[in-house]
């Protein structure tokens, strides 16, 4: 049910067309919610039909035009119910997770590797990150808007930190493992 809200919340931000969407999508909303370019034209046109989002007005024929969406008072109205609406934390799913406590009854083959190849994967998009915040939060753009951005980018840098810090503990104590007989 959210990527309706964070096309919404694009779109509050900047009045944009599908392309321009997928693009903002591919640089900041994906990293913490990410659709494919298909998605997002599908729910675009989803918003459109229940009133949520217009096309604005061309002054040039619209074929071939890029159609620029900007939010209804409808659609401002339900980014409001939700962003004020109560949920509960999802339950942690991770794959690699759940594969090292299979590594506990089977053997490790494989999996250290791809504890290193998951910190190097978690390291670069820290320092991605960590750009990101370099580049866009200087110290002194404190407005309200700048402040829960960057508490957003936070988080992400906050996660791949406690990411880079786990692999790394994980890696060591793989080292510490005695060696597995092939045989068993």
């Amino acid at each position: 049910m959210s990527l309706p809200h964070a096309i919404l919340t694009a779109l509050l931000e900047k009045p944009s067309s599908g392309l321009e969407l997928t693009r903002r999508f591919d640089r900041s909303i994906g990293y913490f919610w990410s659709a494919t370019h298909q998605q997002i034209y599908r729910e675009l046109g989803k918003l459109e039909a229940e009133g949520q989002i217009r096309a604005l007005p061309t002054q040039q024929p619209a074929r071939g035009q890029k159609k620029r969406y900007e939010v209804l008072p409808a659609g401002r109205a339900e980014l409001a119910r939700w962003t004020a609406a109560s949920q509960d934390p999802k339950p942690l799913r991770d794959t690699l997770l759940l594969r090292l406590r299979a590594a506990a009854v089977v053997g490790t083959d494989g999996i250290e590797a791809d504890l290193r190849r998951h910190l190097d994967l978690h390291q670069r998009q820290l320092a991605e990150y960590e750009e990101i915040q370099e580049r866009d939060f200087p110290p002194g753009k404190d407005a309200p808007q700048d402040r829960l951005q960057h508490l957003v980018l936070r988080a992400g840098i906050d996660l791949e930190t406690f990411w880079t810090g786990w692999l790394t503990h994980a890696l060591e104590e793989f080292g510490r493992l005695p060696a597995e007989d092939p045989a068993s």
